[in-house]
């Protein structure tokens, strides 16, 4: 079984710089698109950013050209390289997982809590 775990959130000021990591455990990891989501309290978790098995990437239009999504297939790893940050960032982020063939199976780590405050 796929288990997924995220770590690296933190407390930062705005206009400063945090690098979330993602960590698949199990086999596949090749064949899996990768997400970044985050949430607030009250609020339904929103999609940041994707990132396919080719690597292809796409973003939230409020992060475009501030976050950057990387994957290293070796690695099992994903990351968030996060810049310029905004108090509007602040929330919960979470890693996801699911393969590209299934529409029905995914796979969500822990979440790690990132602070900007205003």
């Amino acid at each position: 079984q796929v288990e997924v775990a995220e770590y690296g959130g933190g407390l930062v000021q705005a206009g400063g710089s945090l690098r979330l990591s993602c960590v698949v455990y199990g086999s596949g990891f090749s064949m899996l698109v990768m997400d970044w989501y985050r949430q607030t309290p009250g609020n339904d978790r929103e999609l940041v950013a994707i990132i396919t098995p080719g690597s292809s990437t796409n973003y939230a239009d409020s992060v475009k050209g501030r976050f950057t999504i990387s994957r290293d297939n070796l690695k099992n790893m994903v990351y968030l390289q996060m810049d310029n940050l905004k108090p509007e960032d602040t929330a919960v982020y979470f890693c996801h997982a699911r393969p590209l063939v299934s529409m029905t199976t995914d796979y969500w780590g822990q979440g790690t809590q990132v602070t900007v405050p205003s």
